[in-house]
């Protein structure tokens, strides 16, 4: 299957450069850090996008992180950059899910290869809006229905802290982008952890908003009730500044929630001391499986977490979520059942364009019956109010992203890693609640390990902050692969 690409080819990207003043170690830093090099004028957008591409054709290579990089639209939007706008012409992508007109949406799969939409997705519009400059589309786990990214069609991404691995996913492609210094900032989509999760194998940070915060539309779905869109970025602030640009009410999109949106930015540095939070103990871990539960190096590495917030003056307690023995038959159920109702009509004429893993978890979506998912359709609102209740009394909760480190890709059974993997983050695509996944340490063989963050509705403020009070007592976030 040849890739669509929107773009000249690498060679003519590499022969036409014209740096100028850009230091290449500023590929690598936050998007702040972008953003103020253009501002000051010590780089031009232009010099910075040829940058950003010839550190792609540099990695594209080995990551396989792109589907489609859109090199002369990203020159022409460069060229007319406006360094007074909120991104001031920083190179972003965003996962091949989201519509960018005149640019392929292909979610991953040959069947989209030559779907072209006339408009661009709203979380597209607005980040172009803000003067962001499009270097193009990640590669992510057909149909966003896997945590593996190892595309059938377009190739697997590798995980850039050791090629051997899976980067996570389904947002797989971004979160080895952004690590790697291919990109300064992203949009995914999670839907049961597919921003979490690669947030957390890669080693940057990924914010799963509240459910409607922030508008799906022209964003090919998974599940229309699980699927959230939010930011990717390598630190912090840079999450918060994203999701400054893209929350907020589209009254184009049934799901988008008219709700105010605050200053992400205004509270970020107030830091942890005198906030309460709740460590995840009890039933939620013992109910599992011992290859779901956390890894020693994990649960070593959320351990510290919690001594970081103590010393940084939070109040620290536990907490047992409620019901958790009916959240992984209930997300099961209503994802399946509404990828299988996107799905029915095309898996029924093209299956043998569909890869074996997505396939099968279309078809146990279409063996549902309408009485499973109206109970569990029950069953989910009745959790959302549940957790909403649970967390009400602390302004976070804490526990792992994933139980383990990047796994390795040879051998990886799909449906079983998705189990695996998005078992401490899909109950929260189930009750809608804001997440993020931040870098907590390495294990013992240098892989990054990512804890996760958890509040009530509309908190993602009080999120930030207190994400950005652990990200400021610890360099975890600075480690980039091939240093230390």
């Amino acid at each position: 299957m040849g890739r669509p690409r929107a773009a000249a080819p690498f060679a003519p990207i590499l022969a036409h450069l014209s740096f100028g003043p850009v230091d290449d170690a500023l590929l690598d830093r936050p998007l702040e850090d972008a953003i103020a090099a253009l501002r000051s004028r010590s780089v031009s957008p232009l010099e910075l996008a040829e940058a950003s591409l010839a550190r792609i054709a540099r990695r594209e290579p080995d990551l396989n992180a792109f589907i489609t990089v859109t090199a002369d639209d990203a020159r022409s939007r460069a060229r007319g950059a406006d360094p007074t706008r909120p991104l001031a012409g920083a190179p972003i992508a965003l996962k091949d899910l989201f519509d960018v007109a005149g640019v392929p949406t292909t979610a991953g799969s040959k069947l989209l290869a030559m779907n072209v939409p006339h408009d661009d997705s709203e979380m597209a519009r607005r980040l172009f809006d803000a003067g962001a400059v499009n270097l193009g589309k990640t590669n992510l786990h057909e149909w966003a229905f896997g945590v593996t990214t190892d595309n059938p069609h377009f190739g697997p991404t590798r995980n850039p802290w050791a090629h051997d691995r899976i980067p996570g996913g389904s947002s797989g492609g971004t979160g080895a982008a952004l690590v790697a210094g291919m990109c300064f900032a992203s949009i995914g989509s999670d839907t049961g952890g597919s921003i979490r999760i690669p947030a957390s194998l890669c080693g940057i940070v990924g914010l799963k908003p509240t459910y409607g915060r922030a508008s799906l539309r022209g964003a090919i779905p998974l599940a229309w009730s699980l699927d959230h869109p939010g930011p990717m970025a390598r630190t912090v602030r840079d999450a918060a500044l994203v999701l400054q640009l893209v929350a907020g009410y589209d009254p184009g999109d049934p799901v988008s929630v008219d709700v105010p949106v605050d200053d992400y930015l205004a509270d970020i540095e107030s830091g942890a001391r005198g906030l309460r939070i709740g460590v995840v103990r009890g039933r939620f871990f013992t109910r599992l499986s011992a290859n779901e539960r956390p890894s020693a190096d994990v649960d070593a590495a959320v351990r510290s977490a919690v001594e970081v917030f103590a010393h940084e003056g939070a109040r620290i307690g536990e907490l047992e979520l409620p019901r958790t023995d009916e959240l992984r038959e209930t997300q099961g159920v209503v994802i399946g059942t509404e990828a299988g109702a996107y799905h029915r009509e095309r898996i029924a004429t093209h299956r043998h364009d569909y890869g074996a893993d997505v396939a099968r978890r279309i078809d146990a979506g279409l063996a549902r019956t309408g009485t499973e998912y109206a109970r569990a359709r029950r069953t989910r609102d009745e959790l959302r109010r549940a957790y909403a209740s649970a967390v009400a009394e602390w302004d976070a909760i804490l526990l792992p992203t994933t139980p383990t480190t990047a796994p390795l890709r040879a051998g990886q059974d799909a449906l079983a890693a998705a189990a695996a993997l998005t078992v401490y983050t899909s109950p929260f695509n189930l009750t809608g609640l804001p997440a993020i996944s931040i870098p907590c340490g390495f294990d013992g063989l240098g892989l990054p390990i990512g804890l996760q963050l958890v509040a009530r509705p509309w908190a993602e403020a009080r999120l930030l902050r207190i994400a950005r009070a652990y990200e400021r007592a610890t360099s975890w976030h600075e480690r980039r692969p091939g240093r230390a």
